[in-house]
């Protein structure tokens, strides 16, 4: 599921309004090892916040790199902080994919 409706957005910033950032960009900005730091952490959580220490007035542009790189989507933009979506992928037994966000209900 891509964070792409404006119900299933709503409800993204919601649940990572408490969310602290988890990967931070710094004075080398987006590297090999920032881009596998956010691609562990999206598999970890999902739904993840980056903030933008350095790079400010690029943010959104790296955002943007960011996300091609790990194939996940942007949420939201606020401020220095980025928060981007990319949903856990489990097989079923009969090999059909099923994407989703386990923590949303309709």
């Amino acid at each position: 599921m891509k964070a792409s409706t404006n119900t299933t957005k709503n409800q993204l910033k919601k649940l990572a309004h408490t969310l602290k950032p988890v990967v931070l960009v710094g004075q080398k900005g987006i590297t090999d090892t920032l881009i596998q730091a956010v691609d562990k952490a999206l598999k970890d959580h999902e739904l993840i916040k980056i903030k933008f220490v350095d790079f400010k007035d690029e943010k959104i542009d790296l955002t943007d790199k960011i996300i091609q790189a790990t194939d996940s989507s942007l949420v939201n933009v606020i401020g220095n902080i980025a928060i981007i979506y990319r949903a856990k992928h489990t097989g079923d037994a009969d090999g059909a994919d099923d994407f989703g966000f386990t923590q949303i209900k309709k």
